[in-house]
């Protein structure tokens, strides 16, 4: 049996129907690795389960920081090692869910940056940059220090700041200590799952469901978080679908611009996080045709659990 499992993926790709399922058939408890759905009163814009949708399984780290609070993978370890810890001793299975691959990474090969790898001020610098040149003028620049990691983060601004900031501080690469970081052992024996599906469906699927995010009230919902937009952190500002409509309220953008724009942006993430999680290593991708039903998926993921050699791929 293994320690933990981990459910990732792109969004719309159906991790948290997936993690009550299984949550409900081993006695788990859930545990979100979602940089978003930390956040109180953003809660359709990151497709925040409700409490009925939850069926009775527990669920830990949504909706327990302010909009204004920062959250980073160095809190994400602290808060969700403790509730890994506290669930083990009540004999509960951990499932770690999510599609922040940052996050899943750095729980299982600590945290990324250590005391003297950061700097807000450095930071912050990257970032007026960001904000005056475009994210592709960074790009040039790390493509000079690092092209690896320019590859990797492509269109990412703020993991191209990060490996900007990483070398000014340290004068080493950052995909140098990642792949340092690739040759650790891992912190906790888990079951890796990547869920996803072909591209065509996932990008319906991502489609279909901001048009329900707007049925459902995204607009208004982000139009309260605009009347103190000045008092959100760096990390919430940036939300998908926050963002785009945030440009609405400024004039910038048709509403209809925005509701695309999300629509664009959500496939673009979704398609980064794919990458990401395909070069991790010792993770279980598993493909669904959009035929089955969560059950016959989550009967392949039990059995698979309790196996020690679980790398590889699955088509369903």
């Amino acid at each position: 049996m293994k320690e933990i499992v981990i459910i990732s993926g792109p969004t719309a790709s159906g991790k948290s129907d997936l993690a009550i399922a299984l949550s409900k058939r081993m006695n788990g408890a859930v545990i979100s690795a979602d940089s978003m759905q930390v956040y109180k009163g953003m809660d359709i814009g990151t497709a925040k389960l409700k409490k009925s949708q939850m069926q009775g399984v527990e669920h830990y780290l949504i909706d327990i920081l302010d909009p204004a609070e920062e959250f980073n993978a160095a809190i994400f370890c602290q808060m969700a090692g403790t509730c890994i810890e506290d669930l083990k001793k009540r004999s509960y299975l951990p499932i770690i869910v999510g599609g922040t691959g940052f996050y899943i990474k750095a729980l299982l090969y600590g945290a990324p940056f250590k005391e003297g790898e950061t700097d807000p001020k450095v930071r912050a610098r990257y970032e007026e940059e960001g904000r005056s040149y475009g994210t592709s003028y960074l790009e040039e620049k790390l493509k000079k220090i690092d092209p690896v990691s320019a590859e990797k983060y492509t269109g990412n601004r703020k993991r191209i700041i990060r490996a900007l900031e990483y070398h000014e501080l340290t004068g080493r690469t950052l995909s140098e200590k990642n792949e340092e970081e690739n040759r650790m052992p891992p912190e906790y024996d888990a079951a890796h799952f990547c869920i996803t599906f072909p591209r065509d469906i996932l990008y319906e699927r991502i489609n279909e469901r901001v048009d329900r995010m707007f049925e459902n009230g995204l607009c208004e919902e982000a139009g309260l978080l605009y009347e103190n937009i000045g008092k959100m952190s760096i990390t919430s500002r940036q939300a998908i679908g926050y963002k785009q409509l945030f440009e609405y309220f400024d004039g910038k953008i048709t509403l209809e611009e925005a509701k695309e724009k999300i629509k664009k942006e959500t496939r673009h993430f979704a398609k980064r996080q794919l990458t990401w999680f395909r070069n991790q290593k010792d993770i279980i991708m598993i493909e669904r045709n959009g035929a089955e039903g969560d059950e016959e998926t989550v009967e392949k993921m039990s059995r698979i659990i309790g196996l020690k050699d679980h790398a590889g791929k699955i088509g369903l």
